[in-house]
């Protein structure tokens, strides 16, 4: 999808994030001592997503497969996730206003790991979601937590957003956090987990536009970032369209650690 234009002015070129550390994560998370069956897993991805598992080796308490090349392990953890890690994203979770309430007394999780291989971030992370869809499909976990992209994504809104998947768009809601602040000098809005794309984070600092605005700009830049992978710069412009130029800045980040593109809209 062509959202947007560039209008390169002497683009200072960033240091962007170090290379993918080749490991993803995520926890599907479960009530009542509730688990997961391997062989409905690897039968939902064959006949939902048409993924073939291959190297298969383990049972249901740790299982290792192969999806197009890439190694997928699935742990089960009958513990709850300490409460402590996942608290403070149960309270920025507002796209799940219960999260805290919800996730209290959750018996146990799953670690569901995509190992080092060749495919590039886009890839990895699809097959991520594919798996963890597979997983919901056939248990009853109630939701997917991702701390390194700081998410908490309740069961039925997971599927919703996964079936972006079957249409070859970018379910930037399962994969990049998209924070939201209203302060006295304007509304913000960040990107969180871009880094995990080699892509620099992105803001956007007291603007007048509004929260829902902010958010739907950012939901469409980030997707197409990743879906194009674009490398905004320091100096360049971007809008919607070829009259509308919005200034890319990159200096010290605001609400993200280290460095980040500012959007001035």
């Amino acid at each position: 999808m062509s959202l947007f234009n560039f209008f390169k002015k002497s683009p200072k070129e960033p240091n962007l994030p170090e290379q993918e550390s080749n490991i993803l994560l995520a926890m599907p998370m479960f009530n009542n001592g509730d688990g997961y069956d391997v062989n409905k897993i690897i039968a939902d991805l064959a006949s939902h997503w048409a993924l073939d598992a291959a190297d298969i080796e383990g049972d249901d308490n740790v299982i290792s497969f192969r999806i197009n090349g890439e190694k997928v392990i699935i742990a089960h953890m009958p513990i709850p996730i300490p409460w402590a890690d996942i608290e403070a994203t149960a309270q920025y979770a507002y796209n799940w206003s219960k999260a805290t309430e919800e996730l209290k007394e959750h018996t146990g999780h799953a670690i569901v790991s995509i190992l080092a291989g060749s495919g590039n971030s886009l890839e990895r992370f699809s097959i991520l979601s594919k798996v963890l869809c597979s997983i919901l499909h056939t248990s009853n976990a109630v939701a997917v937590y991702k701390g390194s992209q700081s998410l908490l994504i309740p069961r039925t809104q997971y599927l919703s957003y996964s079936e972006l998947l079957e249409k070859n768009d970018i379910p930037v809601m399962l994969w990049v956090y998209i924070g939201l602040r209203k302060l006295n000098t304007g509304n913000c809005a960040y990107t969180y987990g871009l880094k995990d794309f080699q892509k620099q984070e992105m803001e956007i600092i007291d603007s007048a536009q509004g929260l829902e605005e902010l958010y739907n700009f950012m939901l469409n830049i980030t997707s197409y970032v990743i879906d194009h992978n674009v490398t905004l710069k320091d100096g360049e412009t971007i809008g919607s369209t070829p009259e509308q130029k919005i200034a890319i800045t990159f200096s010290k980040g605001q609400f993200v650690e280290g460095d980040s593109l500012k959007l001035e809209i």
